[in-house]
């Protein structure tokens, strides 16, 4: 499969956005690992809601609106200072512990390998960089270039612009089904990671082509229902 493209969502499928309780349990103790969730969902809630409303800010903006209601649900005020320090760690976010040899082995086989998110080009390539990744990319797309969000339809045709690929052979990774779905309704073949193996997956009358617990071996399950179709 050698040339085909490869569209790899970062936060939550390259990145664990969980990384951050570590530093959480120092300022809201036991309370991190729910507070963690719930600053995730609802960091995810006002990206499709911003992007609905076409009242675009940064994906950036979206985390540090979404730590403040985070902190009002749990009724843990955070000070400015723990706010900063929690909005800086989010640029240096660990990678899950298979992604750099899963990575570094899809680019010796011959894929091309972009990061697509959500993200600003900018806090994209900090955030691979400090996770030590950063070189496996060709490049960056980042939703941030239309002003819109993951699923709107237009922002996969433009990762199929911005990369020249075919969207027929070109693959969406994501640990997320919102973003499974939107690639795969705008034409795109499609991979979800489902870490847990547990995860119910969106009724939405498609299915994933692939699906994987983790990176390890996705070059081969790719290749091989490449080759089936």
């Amino acid at each position: 499969m050698s040339g085909a493209t490869l569209a790899f969502d970062v936060y939550g499928t390259l990145i664990d956005t969980h990384g951050i309780v570590e530093l959480l349990e120092t300022m809201v103790g036991g309370k991190a690992d729910a507070f963690s969730r719930e600053w995730r969902r609802t960091q995810l809630e006002y990206s499709f809601r911003r992007g609905l409303m076409r009242r675009y800010e940064t994906f950036a903006v979206c985390t540090a609106q979404a730590l403040d209601r985070t902190c009002a649900v749990y009724g843990t005020p955070l000070d400015d200072e723990q706010k900063r320090r929690l909005l800086s760690a989010y640029r240096k976010l660990p990678a899950f512990g298979e992604v750099k040899d899963a990575l570094r082995d899809l680019k010796a086989s011959g894929f091309r390998i972009f990061a697509f998110s959500n993200g600003t080009a900018d806090a994209v390539e900090e955030l691979l960089s400090s996770a030590g990744i950063g070189d496996c990319f060709l490049g960056v797309v980042s939703v941030d270039e239309l002003r819109s969000f993951k699923p709107d339809p237009a922002v996969y045709l433009h990762f199929l612009q911005r990369t020249g690929a075919e969207a027929g052979a070109c693959w969406l990774v994501s640990g997320n089904p919102f973003d499974v779905v939107g690639a795969l309704f705008s034409g795109m073949r499609a991979a979800w990671v489902d870490r847990s193996g547990e995860a119910p997956f969106d009724s939405w009358g498609v299915e994933p082509d692939v699906v994987v617990r983790g990176l390890a071996g996705l070059g081969d399950r790719i290749s091989v229902r490449a080759g089936d179709s």
